[in-house]
């Protein structure tokens, strides 16, 4: 027996079978046998769409917004690194050890 590819479900195709599923009118031997999916993922939809159906009525909690960059913060590290940099370059070149060193 071959084992069939990995299907990638639409959203929309989803929420068809959870509405089915939630309606009661097939059973989910029924419905699995219709829409060829396993009969475990239609009642996982089905509980999916329950869970999240609060958030359609109500104010659904927003995502966290990125925070803020600081670009002073980074303007500052961007220094301390190449001031880093320069010190190391010039005392590696001193001790022969960076051919390419400013002196």
């Amino acid at each position: 027996m071959t084992r069939r590819p990995r299907r990638n479900h639409s959203p929309a195709f989803k929420a068809k079978v959870a509405l089915a599923a939630i309606k009661g009118e097939r059973t989910l031997a029924e419905l699995a046998q219709q829409f060829d999916v396993h009969p475990n993922q239609i009642t996982q939809w089905r509980s999916q769409l329950l869970e999240g159906a609060s958030g359609v009525f109500g104010t659904a909690a927003a995502p966290e917004p990125a925070p803020a960059v600081d670009v002073k913060t980074l303007h500052a590290k961007i220094g301390e690194l190449t001031l880093e940099n320069d010190f190391l370059s010039v005392a590696l070149g001193k001790a022969g050890l960076l051919p390419s060193a400013k002196r």
